[in-house]
């Protein structure tokens, strides 16, 4: 039992754009192992572009619906919808982004790893959001700098892609 946590700590809220970011464990925490935090995402809410980046990720829905979109080796891009209780894990380096699609509030518990270069990066983004409106411009430069590629806006997707490729998680009831 050595490796109980030595403290505990009261979470800390990031704010980018209409995203909050509740940070529940960080990488200092994790010796850089993870960075879990707790993603609430307004209807509307997400990374506008599509990215890539070497940690992997997992989210596990708790709340809403969140909309997927990844990119396979072939190019061609998925359009998942994840709703409560869905667990979908990204490998690094996948072409992705995230946004809620829905008419309310999404929330999901996520985790990156190693924990550190997405903890720089979303720390640098906030700081960067509560400063000021962040331009395009600024943003791109930013995930630059901490090793997140960004590939642009999400493909257009014909009537027939609009339909999710797949829909995962539990209905629930209000």
């Amino acid at each position: 039992m050595d490796k109980l946590p030595d403290e505990t700590t009261t979470p800390e809220h990031l704010h980018l754009g209409t995203d909050e970011i509740t940070v529940l464990a960080t990488s200092a925490q994790s010796g850089g192992a993870l960075f879990a935090v707790e993603v609430s995402m307004q209807p509307g809410g997400g990374p506008p572009l599509m990215h890539r980046h070497d940690p992997g990720e997992v989210y596990h829905v708790l709340r809403g619906e969140f909309t997927f979109y990844i990119g396979g080796a072939d190019g061609h891009v998925r359009r998942v919808s994840a709703r409560a209780g869905a667990v979908v894990p990204l490998a690094g380096g996948t072409p992705h982004t995230i946004r809620n699609e829905s008419d309310e509030e999404a929330v999901a518990f996520a985790v990156h790893a190693p924990g550190a270069p997405m903890e720089r990066f979303t720390r640098a983004a906030a700081a960067l959001a509560a400063e000021t409106d962040p331009s395009m411009e600024k943003m791109l430069a930013l995930a630059a700098r901490h090793g997140i590629e960004m590939l642009g806006p999400v493909p257009e997707l014909d009537s027939a892609s609009l339909a999710p490729t797949a829909v995962i998680g539990f209905a629930t009831s209000s």
